[in-house]
C-alpha cells in the first residue's frame, strides 16, 4: 500500500497548493469591486458570479463521477 500512500500524499499537496492559487485569484476578483478604479455594470458581475459558479459545478460532477474533459475559456 505504499503506492497508495504516495498517491495520497501527492493528491494533498496538489490540492491544497491549487485550492489555495484559486481562493487567491477568487480574492482579486473581488478586488474589482472597487468603483474608484473600475467601471462595470451589473451584468458584467452576474457573467463572472455564473462562470465561477458552474466551474465549482463543475468539480462537483468530477468528483462524484466521471465527465467530459471540456476547457471553457471566460469572456465578459
Amino acid at each position: 500500500m505504499v503506492k497508495s500512500n504516495e498517491k495520497r500524499e501527492k493528491f494533498v499537496r496538489l490540492a491544497e497548493g491549487r485550492t489555495q492559487s484559486a481562493l487567491d485569484a477568487i480574492r482579486k476578483l473581488g478586488n474589482l469591486s472597487n468603483r474608484r478604479a473600475y467601471e462595470y455594470d451589473d451584468a458584467d458581475v452576474k457573467k463572472i458570479i455564473k462562470v465561477l459558479r458552474d466551474a465549482t459545478g463543475e468539480i462537483e460532477r468530477k468528483f462524484g463521477s466521471s465527465s467530459s474533459d471540456a476547457v471553457d475559456k471566460f469572456k465578459l
